[in-house]
Parts: C-alpha cells; sequence; structure tokens
C-alpha cells in the first residue's frame, strides 16, 4: 500500500506516549501543489485526490493534517481560490 505521507511517530513531550500520523494511510491517485504567493515565505498546501473519489486538501506543515474535504475537485479547488492560492503547474500521480 502506498502512502502519501511517510508515518512519523510524534513525541508530545508532556506525554511521552508515541503519537502516530493517521495521513500516513491515505492512498491517493495525484496531488496538487498550491500556494499563498502574498506571504514570505509562501505557504504551502496540497490538494489530493484519493483512490476513494473523494478530495482533501491537507497541510504538510502540521502533519498533513487535512484541513477541507469534498466530493468533487471544483469546490476544492474553490475553496483554494477563495483564499487566493495558485496553483503550482503539474500534477504528482501515484507510482506504479
Amino acid at each position: 500500500m502506498s502512502s502519501l505521507a511517510p508515518n512519523h511517530a510524534q513525541q508530545n513531550p508532556e506525554n511521552p506516549t508515541i503519537l502516530l500520523s493517521q495521513t500516513s494511510d491515505i492512498e491517493w491517485e495525484f496531488a496538487e501543489i498550491w500556494v499563498d504567493p502574498w506571504l514570505s515565505p509562501p505557504y504551502i498546501l496540497m490538494l489530493i485526490k484519493e483512490q476513494s473519489g473523494k478530495f482533501s486538501i491537507q497541510n504538510p506543515a502540521q502533519n498533513y493534517k487535512t484541513i477541507f474535504t469534498s466530493e468533487t475537485y471544483e469546490e476544492s479547488q474553490m475553496w483554494l481560490l477563495e483564499d487566493e492560492y495558485e496553483r503550482v503547474n503539474g500534477r504528482f500521480c501515484q507510482p506504479e
């Protein structure tokens, strides 16, 4: 099974229990990089099409936390465009 993010273990300094990222279990078809060019440095989000057919927007700066989900590409795209994000040219596909 392929995963979007490596299964990084995080340790909370207040609690020695190891926390595992839940996003590592997502199987995906493609990913797009979106950037807010008005910030310095630019802020990056990822639009992911999951193999289930759903779309999610994830924040790599927050351990790939899902911050938005939708049933259609257009709905996810509009969410990003409303906040003035711009798509980086190109698309990353799941390796075969």
